[in-house]
């Protein structure tokens, strides 16, 4: 995978950037670095995230995630191995525009927010 960004950075700061002006008018966003990356979370879920590897990070429905992998640039997303139900990776060149981006957000922002929320301090 061709990384778009500066590797000596651990993730794409203007992805990240991009992603927060899109979740900023949603109020309850909380962000934290992990795995490399940026997250944002939603009631304590993690909704999407710049990605320590590149591109972006987005929590889907499980039942919608072949649908959108059949039917997008997505991909499984893989944690040692193993996909992770639920999980995408949409790969940076295809959020270059805010046109690209903005639905992947609002899809993670959206399913992370119908979950029921975590207790604070819960990560």
């Amino acid at each position: 995978m061709a990384v778009s960004y500066d590797p000596g950075v651990a993730y794409d700061e203007e992805l990240a950037e991009r992603i927060r002006e899109l979740v900023s008018e949603l109020g309850a966003v909380t962000e934290q670095r992990m795995f490399g990356g940026l997250s944002f979370f939603v009631g304590g879920h993690m909704a999407v995230a710049a990605s320590g590897q590149g591109g972006l990070l987005v929590r889907v429905a499980p039942a919608d995630g072949e649908r959108l992998i059949a039917s997008s640039s997505a991909e499984p997303m893989e944690m040692r191995g193993r996909a992770l139900r639920g999980w995408l990776r949409v790969p940076a060149e295809k959020v270059r525009t805010k046109r690209q981006l903005a639905p992947w957000v609002t899809r993670g922002t959206a399913y992370a927010a119908s979950l029921p929320p975590k207790e604070p301090g819960h990560r």
